[in-house]
């Protein structure tokens, strides 16, 4: 492994983030991933992201304990607030505060700390445009911040913010991921998935999914409560 480009991988066991470790291994990337256990009601997503791991061979796969439940003010963290189960305008209550700003910046420590000089994200800009964080400004603007307050980046060793599925639909990122050998049987996209991975069929990422297997004639392997 001498000499081979490092990455560090945002993992979160969904389809997209399962899918883009997959294309940075076909980069030819030695793949760091990293998971967040930071309150999240659809927990069964730590279990799928161990699970996509171990079964595109990793070289390492972190679990990071977080207390964003601590202040709250999304669905996904506040059990006081209900997970939308239908489209709505603006911002979605699924939006986590921070939450993307927070994963990168430790991905960013783990970065430099490995000699890795590419983080993945697997943000999309047209399946989640309501999403302040996932825009192509956030991501470049991340980048020129890693770049200024590291040691490597200071020393001209900088840092790329990569996102390869910003501007692919969730069909293309279905297709491209079959195409690389991901199984999506082991991954989980609901909102509120229950302790067993199954999901509810209701919420935005349930319906963004199934939209995209379907549009891209492939069966979804979900399972459902």
């Amino acid at each position: 492994m001498t000499g081979q480009k490092r990455a560090v991988i945002l993992l979160s066991g969904g389809l997209d983030s399962a899918t883009m470790v997959a294309m940075a291994q076909a980069q030819g990337y030695l793949c760091y991933t990293m998971s967040f256990d930071y309150g999240q009601r659809h927990r069964a997503e730590l279990d799928a992201a161990v699970r996509v791991a171990r079964d595109l061979s990793v070289v390492e796969h972190k679990v990071i304990g977080l207390n964003l439940n601590g202040i709250g003010g999304s669905a996904l963290t506040d059990s006081s607030i209900e997970v939308p189960e239908a489209p709505s305008e603006g911002i979605p209550l699924t939006y986590v505060p921070a939450r993307n700003t927070v994963f990168l910046s430790l991905a960013l420590g783990w970065a430099e700390v490995l000699n890795a000089r590419d983080i993945f994200i697997g943000v999309n800009a047209l399946d989640y445009n309501g999403y302040p964080d996932c825009r192509p400004e956030y991501v470049e603007s991340f980048e020129r911040m890693a770049n200024l307050a590291t040691k490597a980046g200071v020393e001209g060793q900088g840092f790329r913010i990569q996102a390869p599925l910003q501007n692919m639909t969730k069909a293309d990122i279905v297709r491209a991921g079959v195409g690389l050998g991901v199984d999506y049987a082991l991954t989980v996209s609901c909102y509120q998935a229950d302790d067993a991975g199954r999901a509810c069929g209701k919420c935005d990422a349930c319906r963004l999914r199934a939209e995209g297997f379907q549009t891209a004639g492939i069966t979804d392997p979900t399972r459902y409560f």
